[in-house]
């Protein structure tokens, strides 16, 4: 049954999203529907065991996405963009955080460490939905006269590892019910840790590579089987030492796209066809999740909160973009650039509902409707927007 349920969850959902790509919507938000459908709340026609290992599933997945990010995040891109890049990386989704922290309490009735654990999960843009889109304005050269494309993949890319990062940070806090000086502390400590152990083991994939490995599936195997291998190790030595494998599998890519750009192309290229297949299992497990239900008796408060911090988020691209050469028309559109939601909160939406926390159910509430509110939103808006917002460049 568990392989049964398997192939209804890859055909219904590869065949969803041909649908909803033809109606230029999002193709995920056509794999969560299929999941809902499939689900406790209405079919019920998945095998237990499939969602047993759910979990795994997304985890797999999240690593995909962090080893994409790393491989794709260029330093000299975001070094010639200068500060509106670095600065695009984390300050609007510090707005979103907070703006949750602050109204989260009041309409939804959840403690302040709660609600950062809410705001972390539904912060993160979507590079699935960005990214693409980004990549046709740049071949079509709008807004490359000001390196607008660039700017927004590079921090909607590092936007996600900084929010993945919180997440975990504050899952941490919420399980340990514990917030003092120390817990905080162990944010900065397990990043700057997991950035020199990813250093040090993407300077020895890179020789591995180099000398000892021929083909692309080999090199693919390799970081997989490292990048899994860290995650372990982090769960192993957590009550000795604090590191972040998130931060390490990201840095892991960055280093190899910074030692030897052909064979990061290739691996992302290799990750980017593996991606297709979770991609499905990804978005379909997380529409499987949802309880109906639960979401329907939470009512529109969930969704003006949702409201609220998108506001605030785009507060923040605008503030990064202050005393920039960028007019009120390009900074518009980088606004609503921002607005999609989706990979990120289908790959952590659902860990504080597995963790057995009260919020939990809420949790995912929010990050499903923070994906299907916003992926259709952000896209319909950047593809219908682009043309008269950014100049085009003559080559």
């Amino acid at each position: 049954m568990a392989l049964l349920s398997l192939g209804i969850i890859l055909i219904t959902g590869f065949l969803a999203g041909i649908l909803f790509e033809k109606l230029r919507l999002p193709k995920i938000i056509g794999m969560i529907i299929v999941g809902i459908l499939l689900g406790p709340s209405f079919l019920n026609s998945i095998d237990g065991a499939i969602l047993e290992i759910s979990g795994y599933l997304r985890q797999i997945a999240l690593v995909i996405i962090l080893t994409r990010s790393g491989l794709s995040l260029n330093i000299d891109n975001l070094k010639k963009i200068g500060r509106p890049a670095i600065l695009m990386c984390f300050v609007p989704a510090v707005f979103e955080i907070v703006a949750i922290t602050i109204f989260a309490p009041m309409l939804l009735g959840v403690s302040y460490v709660e609600a950062l654990l809410i705001g972390s999960v539904v912060a993160a843009v979507s590079p699935a939905v960005i990214i693409p889109r980004m990549i046709k304005y740049s071949k079509t050269n709008y807004g490359t006269n000001k390196n607008i494309p660039e700017l927004i993949m590079a921090g909607s890319s590092a936007d996600d590892i900084f929010v993945i990062v919180l997440f975990y940070a504050f899952l941490g806090l919420l399980k340990g019910n514990v917030l003092n000086t120390w817990s905080m502390l162990q944010i900065p400590i397990s990043i700057i840790l997991g950035a020199i152990i990813g250093i040090g083991v993407g300077l020895v994939l890179v020789k591995i590579f180099e000398k000892h490995t021929k083909t692309i599936l080999s090199n693919m195997l390799i970081l997989l089987s490292v990048s899994f291998i860290l995650i372990g190790l982090e769960i192993l030595i957590q009550g000795v030492i604090m590191f972040s494998a998130l931060i390490s599998i990201v840095t892991t890519g960055m280093v190899i796209l910074l030692k030897n750009r052909t064979i990061a192309h290739d691996l992302e290229e290799g990750y980017q066809k593996l991606w297709l297949f979770f991609e499905i299992l990804l978005f379909v497990l997380v529409g499987i999740s949802v309880d109906v239900n639960y979401a329907i008796s939470a009512g529109f408060m969930p969704i003006i909160v949702l409201m609220i911090a998108l506001v605030f988020r785009m507060i923040g691209v605008y503030v990064s973009l202050l005393f920039t050469n960028l007019n009120t028309k390009e900074k518009i559109f980088s606004m609503i650039s921002y607005i999609p939601k989706a990979t990120v909160q289908a790959s952590i939406g659902a860990i504080a509902l597995t963790e057995g926390l009260t919020v939990g159910n809420l949790v995912l509430t929010m990050a499903v409707l923070a994906i299907l509110i916003t992926a259709p939103l952000g896209a319909i808006l950047m593809d219908n927007t682009y043309k008269k917002l950014l100049f085009k460049s003559v080559l």
